[in-house]
């Protein structure tokens, strides 16, 4: 692995090639987002009030749920300030904007503003690392999935991506809840119950067929827009011992239209080197960065990343290699030189 710098490292090398505009946030970022909550409340009155034909009601599920994805993107760039600046209004259109993924603003900016970002792809603090081979070897569900054929692993795996964001959400509810102070405690708890009361509230409103249509097959298919992101933001790229974004980042490239849908949330190495920065600015930073550093910079189109990660295996070895526990079959990260051979005696994968 190459020599790692911290993130402010390059930061500050790009900065100063700038607009001091790019350091304002863009309040006008919000439009889009009451676009999105307008489809949506508009396709739910009608999946809700016509009896429509189930091919019908599903073209809305798409809607709904691209509408649900959008809404997360804009939440995510809103709880970094780089939409309003004021604490509880940006907390307040946070929580309007997750309100979908049903994730509370104080729980996200816990876990992913404040450890995410200070840890990326570290074995140890990261929370949405991957594990390693010696974690999953003490894990004994672990040990026996990955005793599965690789094609079927692969396949769950991708399945899983419709409902990752929301059971990784509720699972670092429970991680970071004590970290709040106790008068805190309500407040993110509420972040995380309204939500869900309101939803299964909707199902008593509706009825079942309906909702599956308007709540549920939504979710899922945003769960899986917001995920095909997250899933190749850093799982291709190796751990590091230093918060090198160079090094545990990629960029995916998709066509400018769904760059301007999404909020620019492809430019992933760009976030990370100024989170508090608007995407609006990262093709300029990206352009800069490819300039100084084009031997580090890691971009492919999100379907070849998409690709690679059915391919690899999801466990680390060494930090910097991708290995399949059931043969030893290893894979280099980016960044990393493709090892097609076994990097460790068959009968360690058996502990």
């Amino acid at each position: 692995m190459k020599d790692l710098h911290s993130f402010s490292w390059y930061a500050a090398r790009v900065k100063k090639h700038l607009p001091k505009d790019a350091f304002k946030p863009v309040p006008s970022r919000l439009f889009g987002g009451l676009i999105y909550l307008l489809i949506t409340i508009a396709s739910f009155l009608i999946v809700g009030l016509f009896n429509l034909h189930p091919l019908i009601n599903l073209v809305f599920s798409v809607v709904i749920g691209s509408s649900f994805a959008g809404l997360g993107f804009l939440g995510h760039e809103i709880l970094h300030g780089t939409v309003v600046r004021k604490p509880w209004l940006r907390d307040t259109l946070g929580a309007i904007a997750f309100f979908p993924l049903s994730t509370g603003p104080k729980l996200w900016r816990k876990w992913h503003n404040m450890t995410h970002h200070v840890h990326t792809q570290h074995d140890e603090n990261d929370p949405d690392a991957w594990p390693t081979l010696e974690k999953i070897s003490k894990m004994k569900v672990f040990q026996w999935i990955y005793k599965l054929p690789f094609f079927i692993r692969a396949f769950f795996s991708f399945a899983s991506l419709t409902l990752q964001f929301t059971a990784h959400s509720m699972k670092m509810f429970f991680v970071y809840i004590k970290d709040f102070k106790s008068g805190k405690q309500t407040e993110v708890w509420l972040q995380v119950v309204l939500p869900w009361v309101t939803w299964i509230g909707l199902l008593f409103i509706m009825g079942f067929e309906k909702w599956i249509f308007a709540f549920f097959i939504p979710l899922l298919i945003a769960n899986f827009i917001v995920m095909a992101y997250i899933s190749t933001n850093h799982r291709l790229n190796p751990l590091t011992p230093v918060n090198d974004p160079l090094a545990n980042s990629l960029t995916v490239t998709v066509p400018k239209w769904v760059d301007t849908i999404h909020f620019n949330f492809s430019y992933h190495t760009e976030h990370h080197l100024f989170p508090g920065m608007s995407p609006k600015y990262y093709p300029i930073v990206k352009k800069h960065i490819k300039d100084m550093w084009p031997d580090r910079y890691h971009e492919m189109p999100m379907t070849r990343a998409m690709i690679a990660l059915w391919k690899t295996p999801r466990v680390y070895f060494q930090h910097n290699e991708l290995v399949d526990p059931n043969n030893g079959n290893a894979f280099g990260s980016l960044g990393n030189k493709l090892n097609p051979h076994s990097i460790f005696p068959r009968k360690l994968t058996k502990k």
